[in-house]
């Protein structure tokens, strides 16, 4: 058991909202999908950053203009933002440095995941935001210094290099150069002062309490973390944002850490393992909606996890600047489970360590010595085989995010907690020999987070280590069951369309937005006519989409929320609907009775091992059908062969006449994530 070491546990803060742009993953539902799923979301560097042909020279001497490394995480094809929805001007985009608008649109996502910006107070002064951001050569910085600077040091030496070159042809280098850095916009100058990537949330969110940036190199949100817990329990606030914000790839932000040998000659991030040879850069974007705990349970807010405790310490004096030392990581550690009131060497403390995990050989050695520290060797039940504790870095899915880095693992940690489902760390094949005198144990696939005896609440934590020797530490962990709010399903609205032809379709979305949400909106059933158009959430965007696939007249499969149907899908005499959700993912247990709650329908384990026939006999309720593999499926390399099977006769709230479902099958996780 966990012993309780302190009287006075600093004031729980539970998680209320999450939102996320990371690589791979543009929303907090694909982000959980990718990391239960061990998603590699690391790429070559995209056209439009920086040019590889021109800067990649792996093996070359050390040079400021070339790199030895092109491999990290990027999110170019899923960092969209529709700025008039936050009410800023299109022309002033150009200026703006882009993770302002990021962090404004991850922000706005955080406050809908906990329920929308009318549950925040009405005194808006009780609700601030702090986001980690670095002080790096961002975009719009690096155009403004070309144009300032480079531009006249260009002229400047051409004229001394080529003396023949009037004043004429040296001003149309100039003109020449700028040109290529796009439009001069001195009135959006403005959007490159760094601190406002946390004032513009404040302003277009209108969130009237503190509202600032900090810089703590890689520790930065997990210190803007710390900053918003203090906020809440001084009681100056009741609602503050935290996370961290980085979209710096420019290659003079590549070309530092390639002088520092700190990337990773192989192009593989490697966290733990026993060949880590660096660290590959990634970018995005975090945000976190902190409450009290006894007012979101007072409040009815859904909580993923309470925070426990936080601590911050540095290095102090060592004997490097750069080089991580142990002594300041044991410090953040233990303040922050004692801030929690728990004693971290006790059997069962820990179910979760979310680490730094950078794969660079000295970085990863010291944190595992930090954690043997603390934490103690390994249990006895470790050497039997049963992990006491598993270790992870999401690094080794979407790169080092930087000042992000930490917010990144604390809300893949807040997921697991809220899943019950320990998640994987990729390419740590060869555990790396620290690892066996701790109590902590990667694992290469995504298994139940199950509790007992030994460790009966899921508590995870999560390390955050910075440049220069600036450390921190949250503890967090899970609501009990019989403290935690009822959830509302509150489904997004659908707009529902029928027409006899896709002519008369494509007629009735020629019409203003407004007019096709009225329609299709209506709470009474559309015709019984073939042609069948469904947009959850009817937005412009979705709208405008809707109206391109009905013109070109084929089927649209769901992609961006918008379903279009030219055609019936059941032949003449109707038949019978069900509705499958497939999975393969063996290590779990069926959630049919998380189905069967949440539809209020009745359940039962009375069917098993039923064949495909079956469906259909078995009338209205939830039920498991037992596992449907096949000899391929067994067969199979993958240890996800065996898909238990649920099915039910729920379905949505308005069905089309003779759409009633009689059955619907869904996968065995218990972390309701589909399979791709």
């Amino acid at each position: 058991m966990v012993t309780d070491v302190t009287g006075a546990r600093a004031e729980p803060i539970a998680i209320v909202g999450m939102s996320v742009l990371f690589p791979g993953a543009p929303d907090l539902a694909t982000y959980w999908h990718n990391l239960v799923s061990g998603v590699d979301a690391i790429t070559e560097v995209p056209p439009g950053r920086w040019d590889a042909e021109e800067y990649y020279a792996p093996g070359a001497e050390p040079r400021a203009d070339r790199v030895y490394c092109r491999r990290g995480g990027f999110v170019d094809e899923l960092a969209e933002v529709d700025v008039t929805e936050f009410g800023i001007m299109p022309a002033a985009v150009p200026a703006t440095e882009p993770d302002q608008l990021i962090a404004l649109r991850v922000a706005a996502g955080a406050l809908a995941d906990a329920g929308g910006p009318d549950r925040l107070p009405a005194d808006r002064h009780r609700v601030g935001v702090v986001l980690g951001r670095g002080g790096y050569l961002t975009p719009g910085l690096v155009r403004l210094d070309q144009r300032v600077r480079t531009a006249s040091q260009l002229v400047r030496t051409l004229g001394e290099l080529l003396p023949d070159l009037g004043a004429d042809q040296l001003e149309a280098v100039r003109e020449a150069f700028t040109d290529r850095l796009g439009p001069e916009a001195p009135e959006s100058s403005i959007g490159l002062v760094p601190n406002l990537a946390a004032s513009r949330l404040a302003g277009r969110l209108d969130l009237r309490g503190p509202a600032y940036t900090v810089d703590a190199a890689c520790a930065s949100s997990l210190i803007a973390v710390d900053h918003a817990v203090r906020e809440l329990g001084s009681g100056r606030c009741d609602v503050m944002l935290a996370g961290g914000v980085h979209h710096c790839h420019d290659i003079t932000f590549w070309s530092v850490f390639s002088q520092l040998g700190a990337l990773s000659p192989s192009e593989r991030i490697r966290p733990f393992d026993r060949g880590a040879d660096g660290v590959l850069i990634g970018e995005g974007t975090g945000i976190v909606v902190l409450k009290r705990l006894a007012d979101a349970e007072r409040d009815g807010d859904r909580i993923y996890a309470a925070i426990t405790g936080t601590g911050i310490a540095s290095d102090g004096r060592t004997t490097s600047l750069m080089a991580p030392d142990s002594g300041g990581q044991v410090r953040a550690v233990r303040q922050a489970w004692e801030a929690a009131g728990l004693d971290p060497s006790a059997p069962g403390s820990i179910g979760l360590l979310e680490a730094h995990g950078t794969a660079t050989p000295a970085g990863d050695g010291t944190e595992l010595t930090t954690l043997a520290e603390v934490f103690g060797p390994p249990s006895t039940d470790t050497a039997k085989g049963v992990p006491d504790a598993v270790i992870g870095s999401v690094k080794s899915m979407i790169g080092h995010t930087m000042p992000a880095a930490g917010v990144a693992g604390l809300i893949k940690a807040a997921l697991a907690v809220h899943h019950q489902v320990l998640p994987p760390t990729l390419h740590c094949d060869d555990p790396h020999p620290a690892l066996a005198r701790t109590r902590f144990t990667p694992i290469g696939a995504a298994r139940p987070w199950r509790t007992d005896d030994r460790q009966p609440v899921r508590r995870a934590a999560v390390n955050a280590f910075g440049f220069g020797g600036i450390n921190a530490h949250v503890v967090l962990e899970e609501v009990a069951v019989a403290r935690r709010a009822a959830e509302v399903y509150e489904p997004e609205p659908v707009l529902r369309l029928t027409a006899p032809t896709p002519e008369a379709m494509a007629a009735l979305l020629d019409r203003s937005d407004s007019a096709i949400i009225a329609a299709g909106l209506d709470e009474r059933a559309p015709a019984a006519d073939p042609v069948r158009l469904a947009v959850v959430g009817p937005t412009a965007k979705r709208l405008a989409l809707a109206r391109k696939a009905v013109a070109k007249g084929k089927g649209w499969r769901g992609r961006n929320d918008v379903w279009f149907v030219p055609r019936p899908l059941l032949g003449p005499g109707g038949g019978r609907l069900a509705f499958v959700f497939p999975g393969l993912e063996a290590e779990f247990a069926p959630n049919s009775e998380d189905i069967a709650r949440h539809f209020a329908l009745p359940w039962s384990r009375a069917v098993t091992d039923a064949t495909v026939g079956d469906v259909g006999r078995q009338g209205t309720g939830v039920f498991e059908l037992g596992s449907t593999s096949t000899p391929r499926c067994a067969a199979s390399a993958s240890s996800r062969t065996r898909s238990p099977v649920t099915a039910s006769a729920s379905g949505p709230r308005w069905r089309p006449p003779g759409s009633t479902p009689r059955r619907r099958s869904t996968p065995s996780s218990r972390a309701s994530t589909p399979t791709r």
